[in-house]
């Protein structure tokens, strides 16, 4: 029997000698490749932090102790030493375990995450509430670099070190180099920065200057807090976090366990709010994530001996990307941007092919929206590349900076709807909702890849205010060789003419409701599909001839059913007074879990065959 498969619960390894943990890391990445394979996955953070998960679940006492993940996508050790190994072959499937950190899934899940940089507020607010309660327990917040450049973390950490609370952030420096050289000098400094001995000398020089005359005591603090910051700062960036309030250790070389367990121990003991540097390398173990870091920190199923994806037809992201260059070359006013997000959003050609007009800001979807707006009011065309639910999180800056000033930007808004594995925390059922909302927005959503390449075109020649394309994650039709058309704004596409009811569908749901119409058969009444291209402004002329010309209108939308189209097509017909019957199928009042998409459709009753139902249940 493996040493994994006898793990039941994290204190189980505490048993086991630094030997046994080095052949449970191999097992584990094992286990994580191997699965991956079939599930796809988030491979190459994962494959990075096993060592790291091992040994904070060594030292600290995970009945007690709350270890909280930032992201979460560098969980899959973490869950396969803490009950889950029987299940994660389930591995972001349909029912099955999930890619994140899930409340409901364990008890060692302390806190939901998905999105980055959440992780220290979260542990700011449990040892706010530690301490009220009167209990003693750990906090760790564990941190990737990426992570700690978002705004939020460094709101955080500021807090954090104001209030003195005691733990641990662990930052978890992946896109550094490991030099054997400065990691021996800073492995020494290390261990004597931990130790019980130079701590209490140093808390005892801080208690003894405090009881001197205030000139003496301020300027003896003064100079013994520059020299113990410039011994540290000879070896590691310690200087941002010392006048931030936390005591700084490191960096350490994240894949020796023997290292990282005598100096969580150690750190263990000390007090006070303390930062442990770790320094990582992305699919470690597993050659083709080491050299590929960027392909494999999210894929789909593979191929273990190439690392080769499952091929597929064209995506609306490939689609975007493409188009998106092609129009760059002709027009030096474009400006790509994405938010840490490159390879996910489609820009690595335009990376390559046109560097200085790319802009990855990391993980700062408020800088790079306003610094967009202020692009735009310079005559640039700025085109930000965000995923539809990393977007919310700069919806002040859509409204204040952006929608505000009327500024021109374009907001390509990819993963709309339902994206499938990831689940929840990655779903894009809002953005129908909060765009809409907002003045002098024009919002657009295509029917498949061609569609996408025109409203492209049209948003970069519109230049009256901000412009939203918003599209799914998947494949779709495109003609490669087709050249952009400009389409009039706010005008909608008969697909299929019939008669008594109208089929509104929203993007992609067009091919969702033509399917549904050929399940219908030979039913004596023929619906008329329309592709609803733009949702803001509509295209209130051929609204007004569907509403005299038939009995009943069903809306097709793969956003929430509160505020999205649906929502404006009710309201125009109040407005106008008409008594029409109007069906609105959307996402329902929840959160959908994870799965394909085709699973995701039918429990969200926007599939085909629930479509083709509210047909039958009119004619």
């Amino acid at each position: 029997m493996s040493i994994l498969n006898r793990i039941k619960k994290p204190n189980d390894i505490k048993d086991l000698s630094i030997e046994e943990l080095q052949v449970l890391a191999q097992e584990i990445r094992e286990q994580i490749i191997n699965t991956c394979a079939d599930t796809g996955g988030h491979v190459a953070p994962s494959l990075g932090v096993v060592e790291l998960t091992l040994a904070l679940y060594r030292v600290f006492d995970a009945e007690r102790d709350k270890i909280i993940w930032d992201v979460g996508h560098q969980t899959y050790a973490q869950k396969l030493i803490t009950g889950r190994y029987e299940r994660f072959k389930t591995l972001r499937t349909f029912k099955g375990i999930s890619g994140f950190p899930k409340r409901k899934e364990s008890k060692y899940d302390v806190f939901n995450t998905g999105h980055s940089s959440t992780s220290l507020s979260a542990a700011t607010g449990f040892a706010i509430a530690r301490d009220f309660n009167g209990d003693d327990y750990q906090i760790i917040s564990v941190i990737g670099d990426g992570s700690l450049g978002a705004g939020m973390a460094f709101e955080a950490l500021n807090h954090l070190g104001h209030l003195k609370k005691n733990m641990l952030v662990v930052l978890n420096d992946n896109e550094r180099s490991i030099g054997e050289s400065v990691g021996a000098l800073s492995q020494y400094l290390t261990r004597i920065i931990t130790t019980r001995t130079y701590n209490r000398f140093r808390d005892d020089i801080w208690k003894f200057l405090d009881r001197t005359h205030p000139y003496f005591r301020d300027r003896s603090r003064n100079l013994a807090k520059r020299v113990e910051e410039g011994l540290k700062g000879l070896y590691a960036p310690a200087v941002i976090f010392e006048e931030l309030g936390f005591r700084y250790i490191g960096p350490l070389n994240g894949h020796k366990l023997g290292e990282l367990i005598d100096t969580f121990s150690r750190v263990k003991e000390m007090h006070g709010p303390k930062i442990v540097h770790v320094v990582t390398k992305k699919g470690k173990g597993y050659e083709l994530a080491e050299k590929n870091p960027e392909t494999f920190h999210g894929i789909g199923p593979y191929c273990v001996e190439s690392g080769e994806t499952k091929s597929g037809s064209n995506s609306y992201t490939s689609v975007f990307g493409d188009a998106l260059v092609k129009l760059a070359q002709k027009n030096d006013r474009i400006i790509a941007i994405t938010a840490g997000m490159c390879l996910g959003t489609g820009l690595v050609r335009f990376r390559e092919e046109i560097p200085s007009r790319f802009f990855d800001v990391g993980i700062t979807e408020q800088h790079a929206v306003t610094m967009a707006a202020a692009l735009a009011l310079e005559k640039f065309i700025p085109v930000c590349a965000i995923y539809s639910t990393f977007l919310q999180r700069a919806y002040d800056q859509i409204i204040h900076d952006v929608s505000l000033q009327d500024a021109p930007v374009i907001f390509a808004v990819d993963r709309a709807g339902l994206v499938g594995a990831d689940g929840p925390t990655h779903h894009g059922p809002f953005d129908l909702s909060y765009f809409r909302c907002l003045p002098n927005m024009v919002i657009s959503t295509p029917k498949d890849g061609n569609e996408l390449i025109d409203l492209l075109y049209t948003a970069v020649k519109y230049r009256q205010g901000p412009f939203v394309i918003r599209y799914p994650r998947g494949s779709c039709q495109v003609d490669e060789t087709k050249q952009p058309m400009q389409i009039q704004v706010g005008s909608w596409d008969i697909v299929v003419k019939g008669s008594k009811i109208a089929l509104l569908a929203v993007g992609s749901m067009v091919d969702e409701s033509n399917k549904a119409l050929k399940l219908l058969g030979k039913q004596k009444a023929k619906p008329t599909l329309v592709n609803v291209r733009f949702i803001k402004p509509m295209d209130v002329k051929l609204l007004d001839s569907i509403l005299a010309s038939h009995n009943y209108i069903i809306t097709v939308e793969d956003n929430s059913i509160i505020g999205g189209f649906g929502d404006a097509i009710l309201a125009y017909c109040a407005k106008k007074e008409k008594k029409i019957k109007v069906v609105c199928i959307g996402l329902p009042d929840e959160y959908i879990e994870h799965g394909s998409r085709e699973e995701l459709f039918e429990v969200a009753g926007i599939s085909a065959k629930h479509i083709s139902q509210e047909i039958i249940k009119l004619l």
